[in-house]
């Protein structure tokens, strides 16, 4: 079994940031795709940003571009979410999610992730 466990989160005014994390822990696993995905209450989980590894190739969603920075370390499968410029459309439920099947396109839905973390909530108060 794979888990993946989130942290970072918390509590920020507009226009700070904050540093997710994500680590791997279990079985080995050697994910071929890791990202971020949101789910702010009331609304859909979304996609926003993702990275193909090793080649390291990135997706952002258009809202967050220039602000949130993803990156990995393929050391030890961890995923980082720096998250700069906060705006409070930004509060939501931050999910890390992973995949093992290899394809030519960054998954942007959810449903072609197999590995969830429990999420980590981030509050942007404006």
């Amino acid at each position: 079994q794979v888990q993946l466990v989130e942290s970072g989160g918390g509590l920020v005014q507009t226009g700070g940031s904050l540093r997710l994390s994500c680590a791997t822990s279990g079985r080995p696993f050697s994910p071929y795709f890791m990202g971020w995905f949101r789910q702010a209450p009331g609304k859909e989980r979304e996609f926003v940003a993702a990275i193909k590894r090793p080649i390291g190739s990135v997706q952002y969603t258009d809202s967050v571009k220039g602000r949130f920075t993803i990156s990995g370390d393929d050391a030890d499968n961890t995923l980082y979410l720096q998250m700069n410029r906060l705006k409070p459309e930004d509060t939501a439920v931050y999910y890390c999610a992973a995949d093992g099947t290899r394809s030519a396109v960054i998954p942007t839905n959810s449903q072609r992730y197999e590995y969830w973390g429990q999420g980590t909530q981030v509050t942007v108060s404006s």
